[in-house]
């Protein structure tokens, strides 16, 4: 089975309708998200109207597999779910009353343990209960349903290194999963030191033989690249416009439509690319602002990538980032295009 995945946020439907969404060149959509509010799963506000909009897709590309998925950054509610039978069952409960409309659930926790944004509740026992939660999941899903979550890279952040090692039990979670959705990007963010690039290829690759050697199999991973963009204010050009640079600011994350339509056409954006990251990346003069981005070349070198190792397939957060003219999707599945 071939994943070609895109996430797309409930807060886009209003710009970018459902019924637009190019489903015929995906196998799969996770609706995101649904959220634990005071111990109880939620769906967004306007879900019933999305809801039905996804049914319409799916009539129309039978094929599409359509995800809850639950979490995402800053989300809360894991812990405290995931931290007795009782809580899990709840939960469960919870998740199956809402899983009539979908095809399965993607499991968001960002991050059991650690790593994760200070304000939500981590504990020791978390790296354990994800397991758990994960397998109560599957036992009660049955056959019919699809089970994946979606996993982190490592990375650097302002306190030390993140392992993924240290949230999850990697191995023995990925094997009640169909598949991991690998977080392949975020390598370069607000808690790194430098500027630096958002989905260099050979932190994928690392990321890659990580998970590889921990166990999971290479049929139930799914490569991730991102359709936006990290900026960074830095200290000085240096020799390499911006690239390396110590940050002292931080730039909102541009989505690839804003740097088609916004950056790429003003000439102080000066345009590179690096042949080791296998990235463009952005630099301005005057606000001495470095972007870190992928373009439709870069994308589809990742999704070659996963193709040439074996892997399962590709996805994207997020699908509504892309331009008008679907360039990253069509970048993203053109390796893939004949294993459908």
């Amino acid at each position: 089975m071939v994943v070609l995945g895109a996430y797309f946020p409930a807060s886009s439907a209003d710009a970018y309708p459902i019924a637009n969404i190019p489903a015929g060149e995906l196998t799969h959509l996770f609706y995101a998200f649904g959220t634990i509010e005071q111990g109880h799963l939620t769906l967004p506000r306007d879900a019933p109207a999305h809801l039905e909009a996804l049914a319409g897709l799916k009539r129309a590309h039978p094929r599409l597999r359509t995800v809850l998925s639950i979490g995402g950054w800053g989300a809360g509610g894991f812990s405290d779910a995931a931290l007795t039978k009782q809580s899990r069952a709840a939960f469960v409960d919870e998740t199956l009353a809402l899983l009539k409309d979908f095809d399965g659930v993607d499991l968001d926790w960002e991050f059991p343990v650690s790593g994760g944004p200070a304000e939500v509740v981590h504990r020791p026992e978390d790296r354990r209960n994800a397991t758990l939660l994960a397998q109560d999941l599957r036992a009660r899903l049955g056959d019919g349903k699809i089970l994946t979550a979606a996993l982190p890279a490592a990375r650097l952040q302002s306190a030390g290194a993140y392992d993924p090692a240290e949230s999850f039990e990697i191995a023995e979670l990925a094997k009640v999963l169909d598949f991991v959705n690998l977080m392949t990007y975020d390598f370069g963010t607000g808690f790194s030191p430098i500027a630096t690039f958002n989905a260099p290829l050979e932190g994928i690759t690392t990321a890659v033989d990580d998970y590889l050697r921990a166990g999971v199999a290479r049929e139930r991973l799914v490569l991730g690249v991102p359709f936006y963009g990290r900026g960074f204010l830095v200290d000085e050009a240096g020799e390499r416009a911006g690239l390396g640079r110590p940050q002292v600011g931080t730039m909102e994350a541009p989505e690839y439509r804003d740097i088609v339509n916004s950056f790429l056409p003003d000439p102080a954006w000066e345009r590179h690319r690096d042949p080791v990251a296998r990235s463009p990346w952005l630099y301005h003069a005057g606000k001495r602002a470095f972007v870190s981005y992928e373009d439709a070349l870069s994308i589809e070198e990742r999704a070659a990538f996963a193709a040439q190792r074996g892997l399962a397939g590709v996805f994207t957060w997020q699908l509504a980032a892309d331009d008008d003219r679907h360039s990253l999707l069509g970048a993203m599945t053109r390796p893939f295009a004949g294993d459908l």
